[in-house]
This record gives C-alpha cells, structure tokens and sequence, in this order.
C-alpha cells in the first residue's frame, strides 16, 4: 500500500522480518499508537473490525469470509471478534506459507483465547507512540546499536530546550496529533485518557470496574511513576471518601491497565554482584507514555517547569519509553537496578547475547556528574567476570552536547539518542 503522509517507525523493518518467517504478526500496542497505519504499509488487503459490522457478522456465520483476500491480509483491532483467533491459525497451517496475516490490537485478550498458538505461525510485535526520533523531535545521532557495541560518542546539542522537553513530555509521541498545537494536543490525550476510564476498562472482559476508583488510581499512578511504589502505597492513596481502596481491587485495575497497554512496568535486574547487596525486585511503574501521566494530572508543560521534581519524573519516564522502542529493534529489554545500600540505576538494556549497558537520567546538567558516578559505583558492584564488562555507561541529560568524559562515561542528551 502506498506509504505517501506515512512516518517511518522503527518496528517497520522489524514487521518485514516477521512477515518472512511467520504465517501471522500480531501487532499490540495501546490505541493511537499507529499499529493501523504501519501495518498497512506491508498489508494487501484489509477488513477493520472495529468499524466495519458487516465483517463482524460475516465471522459469526463464516469466518473464512473474512480471511480472503490478498495477503498479507490486515485483520484490524481483531479482539472485538476474538473467535477468529482460531481460524486465522486454521488458515496459516492451511496455506503452509509465511507473511499471510498481520492482526492488530489495542487489548489483550484473556489467556485461553491465544493459547493454541504453535510454533512457526504467529509472532507478536510490540508498537509504543513515538520516540523523539520517530516524531522528528531528536536526531538520533547518537546510537543505542553503536553504543552496545561499544563506540562512543560526541555531537552537537540537538537544540531542545528544557521548555522544549516540558512540551514534548505532555503531549507525547501519539502520531495522529502530529502537527497540532499544544493545547488541542494535551486536550486530545485527556480526552484519551478519559475513555480508557470510563468505557475501556470495563468493555475489556465485561468486569465492572468503578471508573472513579479507575480514575483516582490513575491519578496515584502518575504521582509514583517512575518509581517502585507498592500496590499497597497505590491503594491508599487512591482512595476517596470511604478511605483506602482494597489491595486487590488495585491489583484487578492495574492488570486491566496492562491488558490494554496504558501501563508498562519496567522489571528490575538481576546481575551477579561482587558484594553481598541485596538485590531489590520491585518493578517500576511507568505509562507506556509520559504524555498520560502528565494527563491524568491535569498538567501541563508550564507546571511542569514550575515543578522539577515532577518533571524529572516524567522525564526518566519518557527517556525510558524511547530506550524500550531501541532496545526491541537490537532483541533487548529495559530494566532498573536498586539494591539495599540505597544504590540505583534508572535503565539497563540487556541484550540477547548477554550485552549490556547502564544508563543514569539527569534532566539538569547539574546533575551529570551525580548520574556519572552513580554508574561507577554501579559498574564495580557487579561481578565483571560473570556477567561480563558493561558495553556502555551513559548519562542521559536534558540538553547540552554529547561528549565522552575523561571516566569514559557517555553524557548523551536525549534528543541525540536513536536506534
């Protein structure tokens, strides 16, 4: 299909690849990400079930129906008829052939719906709103590749402001408000935001979920993000008149929240260590956008320049949610390491082939050389000889230029990152 108005992602090649040797990619991601518009760029054909009642009553009285076409053959949102899992994996050991089907979703469907899968027929592709080199926001001049293979690097400022950043963290990376002003930008994502608490949450499996107490949660949520706060923390502060909500009713709200992809925690790492620190393994909770936070709180980027603690929150969180989308293209994760000593690290990437990299994130540059030896201490806790020399250690700054200290610490501002 045609790719003219399209901005290229970096899941594209990622899709390509899949297609090659998988009968189906299921693309997820939360909604407005742009799952639709990129997998059309590889699609065929296409039938969009969320729209389309025909196509939903067709599958009731013969899925097939809506299976033919050109392939690849784009079956979007495909959760809003979930029977067609089934078929479609039908179809594939039918056709005995790769790329036949891209699905799209913005939900997860219960477990027993996907668990005849088999191998070889579907893979899963995961979709987040844009980082800043996406959106056209960043250079991406300084490699998270290069840098895991342990190039340094130095470069010019690339010219984002701390204002700047504030703007960026509230309206997000959200591709279909690109070119937009600010104000319908932050209205748009409350507006989102909104519908994810007042019908998402209970049309995802029929549960009855209060969205005030949905509300509130959301709100505690983007008070912590960034952090490790416990369920029991959450709840507490979530509560409304009648005092602290349950710790399972919080549980049964955030696993919805998952499902449908407006929250991602960030696991923590485990490495082998030198020393005998406790190793702490409470995820940190961030929303798959700075954007929705910054929402939920009514907030905007004025307050969050009034606010630098705040802001320094949203900031790791957004730094976070760029780091994830260059992680995937390399097949590596996003983690965080605490331990009992008090001592932290805002993100790890973990490769595959067991490189890694550590990385500190400091919005002031006042703060760099806080961050810097922050992950030398960090480096020399672990036990090198295990688990191996870190490829890169890197502080992630809100402005400035990049450079390689005289401690071979990367100081990379975040605008400069890409894949």
């Amino acid at each position: 299909m045609s790719r003219i108005g399209y901005r290229e992602r970096l899941v594209d090649g990622e899709l390509e690849t899949r297609l090659a040797s998988s009968g189906a990619v299921v693309i997820e991601g939360p909604k407005a990400c742009g799952k639709t518009s990129t997998a059309r760029q590889a699609a065929a054909s296409e039938v969009l079930l969320d729209v389309d009642e025909r196509a939903r009553q067709a599958i009731a009285v013969d899925p097939s129906l809506v299976l033919e076409g050109d392939v690849p053959r784009l079956i979007d949102e495909w959760q809003v008829a979930p029977t067609i899992w089934n078929h479609i994996r039908r179809a594939i050991d039918d056709r005995r052939a790769p790329g036949q089907f891209i699905l799209t979703g913005s939900a997860v469907p219960a477990d027993d719906i996907t668990r005849h899968t088999g191998a070889g027929r579907l893979t899963r592709l995961r979709m987040r709103p844009m980082t800043l080199f996406e959106s056209g926001h960043g250079t991406g001049a300084a490699s998270i590749a290069e840098l895991l293979r342990g190039a340094g690097h130095s470069g010019p400022d690339p010219g984002l402001s701390v204002r700047d950043l504030a703007e960026r963290t509230s309206v997000g990376g959200w591709p279909g408000h690109l070119g937009m002003d600010t104000g319908p930008r932050l209205q748009a994502v409350r507006d989102y935001l909104e519908e994810i608490r007042r019908v998402d949450v209970g049309r995802l499996d029929g549960t009855r979920r209060d969205p005030d107490r949905v509300g509130r949660l959301m709100r505690s949520l983007a008070r912590n993000v960034a952090t490790e706060t416990p369920v029991t923390t959450l709840a507490a502060d979530a509560g409304g008149p009648a005092g602290s909500l349950h710790a399972e009713t919080v549980r049964d709200y955030l696993v919805a929240l998952e499902r449908l992809m407006i929250i991602e925690d960030q696991p923590a790492w485990a490495p082998h260590l030198r020393a005998r620190s406790i190793l702490r393994r409470s995820p940190k909770r961030h929303y798959v956008d700075p954007s929705l936070a910054v929402a939920a709180l009514r907030a905007s980027p004025e307050r969050l320049l009034e606010d630098l603690g705040l802001f320094g929150l949203f900031f790791e969180s957004l730094v976070i949610r760029d780091l994830r989308a260059y992680a995937q293209r390399l097949d590596g994760r996003v983690y965080h390491y605490r331990d009992n000593t008090g001592l932290e690290v805002d993100a790890i990437i973990e490769l595959a082939d067991g490189r890694w990299a550590a990385f500190e994130v400091k919005l002031g540059a006042g703060h760099v050389d806080h961050g810097a030896r922050t992950l030398e201490r960090f480096a020399d806790r672990v036990d090198t000889e295990r688990r191996g020399l870190p490829a890169a250690l890197v502080v992630v700054s809100g402005t400035g230029y990049a450079h390689v200290r005289d401690d071979g610490i990367n100081v990379i501002p975040v605008g400069a990152l890409g894949p």
